[in-house]
């Protein structure tokens, strides 16, 4: 989801309370905060060689011991108006970075305002092999390496040739 549909979400219940809900159908505890809105740049080379960039916004949950703390959807809508030139356009994809016992990284895949809350669903990111064509085992497997010559004069005592341990 981009910001733009996440806005729209938040503008369309404004004084609902927001809920996070994780890949696993557990959900980030309500009294959460939100601690960031950022713009992250990831500039890289592929396993190919090709340069890449790519760009999310990034929203950093953080869970203290406030335990009656809310998000309101039109509080977190103000927060992104605050956020200005911060992000360049509002196309760029909305994750969610959220610490358990690592800190990971969700996109938002949907969202559905149910019994009051407005509940976003997150989804899993995967790692993936971005040069295929070029770097499939079958077809960049390293040549074998040219097969040696040995002769040895006199076999070592504690190695013999035909024992396999060298």
């Amino acid at each position: 989801m981009n910001i733009n549909a996440f806005l729209e979400h938040l503008r369309a219940h404004p004084n609902a309370p927001m809920g996070l809900k994780l890949p696993n159908g557990a959900r980030i505890p309500a009294h959460y905060h939100i601690t960031e809105v950022g713009h992250v740049t990831k500039r890289f080379i592929d396993c190919g060689g090709t340069r890449r960039t790519q760009e999310t916004c990034l929203l950093q949950t953080w869970v203290h011991d406030d335990t009656e703390h809310r998000l309101l959807a039109g509080k977190l809508a103000d927060i992104f108006e605050k956020a200005g030139d911060i992000l360049p356009t509002q196309n760029l994809p909305v994750e969610i970075e959220h610490e358990e016992t690592v800190v990971a990284q969700f996109p938002v895949v949907d969202a559905e305002f149910s019994n009051g809350i407005l509940l976003f669903h997150l989804g899993d990111k995967h790692t993936d092999c971005l040069a295929r064509g070029i770097c499939l085992p079958n077809t960049c497997a390293p040549e074998p390496p040219p097969k040696l010559k040995i002769s040895l004069k006199a076999p070592s005592s504690c190695c013999p040739p035909s024992s396999g341990c060298c």
